[in-house]
């Protein structure tokens, strides 16, 4: 099978039907307790099952693996289909474009970028969803959701995890000794960092060695900087990126992170993965007094830090520049179908339901975009805020531009936007850095 020809519906495939998917789903949405999901014995393979396993692919390592294969421990014990889990790191297109040369594509892939779920949408690699979980979707995700999973009015995609990535995540002990509070705006997140440097203290840990960090960082000051229409603009490379607007950017984020505030300096950050970012800030002694990045944060901290969240580790929104505004860069991964089985609709039917999220959100670092999650699912204030926030952000957040542009350029660690930026960390060259976005903007998308 070689992923092509999927437009055609899946409701054909393997003697599946619609209503077998919503028998599927009723005995896995039997399992509402999350002990109750990890606890028991599998299982015999429901109807139309027997003899089937899958693969499913996506970025996450460490903790957030860990926390993901209990989810699909819960769909095994339920249906009796076993599920290997294959972790590909930060070069998701890579690793699907290789499998996908061979014919041998994963059965579920998550999707870090919409820019790359219309792009496999585009070529025919992924099978619709509407008549497998069309009704599951729109009963559990908000209008905005449901678009993003979405290509000419076609379901491809079901958001299982989200992302605020507008997030400052802060040592309270360093605060205190300093007497620092969490500022409000740019210019005071400016001010505050060069006074921890003075006082010995490093302001950020930065994990450059992850590129999606330093478009992150971007894309949180542009929206602030240049507002939501600009921002769509940018995105779809209606503007070039030589634009004053990303000019200004360009300074400013320069000027939050100055060499001199850096943990490690800006050669340091560039071989500092992000768990590591994360690690130095809330160590002992800590090497930074904040870290940037999303709610995903919380789950390193608690699993491989001393620290406590609410206690030594606490979160403040990424700052405003300008009028304050609610504005909210978010990311996400959307689990897709690519290749057709009973047991993967299944899963997928399964992956849409507040049951299957409520098993990772309740051990925290995770947020659903899943409006039937209660809130108390959450294990701690800052992981029910943050969710929170998310959710009733509306249409006041956007997906990080890396994740919005072609995977070329915005979506594929070592190339286009992420290397540009990895290099503008130390660079510091503003006008060559705009100029080189530009030119690798003007290759990688169609037209």
């Amino acid at each position: 099978m070689d992923g092509r020809g999927w437009h055609d519906g899946a409701s054909r495939f393997c003697g599946f039907r619609p209503a077998w998917a919503a028998a599927v789903l009723a005995v896995v949405l039997a399992c509402s307790a999350v002990a109750a999901c990890s606890a028991g014995r599998p299982t015999s393979p429901g109807p139309g099952l027997r003899g089937q396993k899958l693969e499913v692919a996506a970025v996450w390592s460490g903790v957030e693996q860990q926390n993901f294969e209990l989810v699909l421990r819960a769909f095994t014990r339920q249906t009796g289909v076993p599920v290997t889990y294959t972790a590909v790191g930060y070069s998701v297109p890579a690793f699907l474009d290789a499998r996908l040369a061979r014919g041998r594509p994963p059965d579920v892939a998550f999707l870090p970028q919409p820019g790359l779920l219309r792009g496999y949408a585009a070529e025919h690699r992924l099978v619709p969803l509407n008549g497998i979980a069309g009704g599951i979707v729109a009963s559990n995700y908000s209008p905005a959701w449901r678009q993003l999973g979405s290509v000419g009015g076609t379901l491809y995609g079901v958001w299982f995890k989200a992302a605020n990535k507008s997030l400052i995540w802060y040592n309270e002990g360093v605060f205190e000794r300093a007497g620092a509070a969490p500022p409000a705006s740019i210019d005071g997140l400016v001010s505050l960092a060069r006074r921890l440097a003075r006082s010995g203290t490093s302001a950020f840990s930065v994990g450059g060695q992850d590129g999606w960090t330093l478009a992150d960082w971007f894309s949180n000051l542009y929206l602030r900087l240049a507002g939501p229409v600009r921002y769509d603009l940018l995105a779809a490379h209606k503007i070039p990126w030589t634009d004053p607007s990303v000019i200004a950017t360009l300074r400013l984020l320069a000027r939050v992170l100055d060499p001199h505030v850096i943990a490690g300096g800006p050669r340091g950050a560039l071989v500092t993965s992000y768990e590591v970012s994360v690690q130095q800030a809330f160590a002992t002694p800590p090497a930074a007094a904040m870290v940037f990045e999303g709610d995903f944060v919380a789950g390193i901290i608690s699993a491989v830090t001393p620290a406590v969240l609410g206690v030594d580790a606490d979160v403040f929104p990424f700052p405003a520049v300008g009028p304050p505004g609610p504005m909210v860069v978010a990311g996400g991964d959307a689990a897709v179908l690519m290749r057709r089985s009973a047991a993967g609709a299944a899963l997928i039917s399964y992956l849409a339901s507040p049951q299957a999220a409520a098993i990772w959100a309740a051990r925290g670092g995770f947020v659903s975009p899943d409006t039937n999650l209660g809130l108390s699912v959450y294990p701690d204030p800052i992981s029910r805020s943050i969710a929170a926030g998310l959710l009733q952000a509306g249409d006041n957040f956007r997906f990080s531009l890396s994740d919005l542009t072609p995977a070329g350029f915005g979506g594929t660690e070592g190339q286009g936007m992420r290397k540009i930026l990895q290099q503008f960390l130390v660079s510091r060259d503003v006008s060559g850095t705009a100029a080189q976005l530009e030119q690798a903007a003007g290759k990688a998308y169609p037209g």
